[in-house]
């Protein structure tokens, strides 16, 4: 542990906090009295998610590249870097995986030195394309290692491995969450996901494009709700290391968030059908019995209360409804 006196303000680095999810947890931390240091590089993260807080005396933001090491002083680490829509992590695969690998070692070199507490933020496609329904931590998967969402997916279980031998050779006090589909304010409008895919279309009148049939399902969950979770499980007791399924076990089918968010924006968007990609998985609800009860937690954000303050979000930066 740590020992230092001058202080008991906690210092914490939040890597990818210019993104969507980052800038939700970082505006939290600072909530909690935290001293904030944000880290992102830009490539899919903003300067506008995080602009609000540069006035806040105890946030810092720094430019880098997680595949670089970082030389900082901290007491905990959320490790959030990550491209994680499919239209980004396609785009350079290579640099995908480097940066859940290279950045996970250097991340957790870090925190080996500082004696840090670190957070992996790892995702629900560890599990591929799941032959277990709902997924439970336990199943150890059914991915594709050389398909075009490999980079991602592979990348995430490869950083998880790494977590667990720094925690069983090093003592590194490790999280590793499972964060399922969240959406929320913030999102990157062009980055190919489903909510905000839906909501830009039916914003513009545009076709909402459903890829299939629309019978595969999903579970989404509030950003608010998940990042209270992700606080929850950094301050829980070492032995609580996860993985551990975070999201929301409500499952749906596309084709009726499709038609919710048709609902909810008052749109006229018709429903347009294209050709399902490849390793799309076919199904993904969390079991979320180890969160609930390690935590005390569970979402607390109805669907649709979510969906209409998302497509408020949107329509403030000059999407109309067609």
């Amino acid at each position: 542990m740590n020992t230092r006196t001058y202080s008991t303000r906690r210092r914490v680095l939040v890597t990818g906090g210019a993104g969507f999810l980052g800038s939700h947890l970082c505006e939290r931390l600072l909530e909690q009295g935290c001293d904030v240091l944000c880290v992102d590089n830009y490539f899919t993260g903003a300067k506008d998610n995080i602009a609000h807080l540069l006035g806040n005396p105890r946030f810092e933001l720094q430019r880098h590249d997680v595949t670089y090491p970082l030389h900082v002083e901290v007491d905990e680490i959320y490790n959030l870097a990550c491209p994680a829509a499919p239209i980004h992590y396609q785009y350079d695969p290579v640099q995908t995986t480097k940066t859940s690998v290279n950045g996970a070692i250097n991340m957790l070199g870090l925190a080996k030195r500082v004696k840090a507490k670190i957070l992996q933020a790892s995702s629900s496609e560890v599990y591929g394309d799941p032959e277990v329904h709902p997924q439970v931590e336990g199943y150890w998967g059914h991915v594709n290692p050389i398909g075009l969402r490999a980079c991602y997916d592979e990348g995430k279980r490869c950083a998880e491995t790494l977590f667990f031998d720094y925690h069983r050779q090093y003592g590194v006090r490790i999280k590793v969450p499972r964060i399922f589909n969240t959406y929320g304010s913030r999102m990157h409008p062009n980055d190919g996901r489903v909510v905000s895919n839906f909501i830009v279309q039916a914003l513009k009148g545009e076709p909402i494009t459903i890829y299939g049939d629309g019978s595969q399902t999903r579970s989404f969950c509030y950003v608010e709700d998940l990042v209270d979770a992700l606080v929850r499980l950094m301050a829980t007791e070492d032995d609580v290391t996860g993985p551990m399924n975070l999201g929301n076990p409500r499952e749906l089918t596309i084709l009726e968030l499709a038609e919710m968010v048709i609902k909810l924006s008052g749109s006229k968007s018709k429903i347009e059908r294209r050709p399902l990609p490849s390793d799309d998985p076919q199904q993904r609800r969390p079991d979320i019995a180890l969160a609930k009860s390690a935590l005390q937690w569970e979402p607390v954000t109805p669907l649709e209360v979510g969906l209409r303050n998302t497509i408020g979000y949107f329509r403030d930066r000059n999407l109309r409804v067609g």
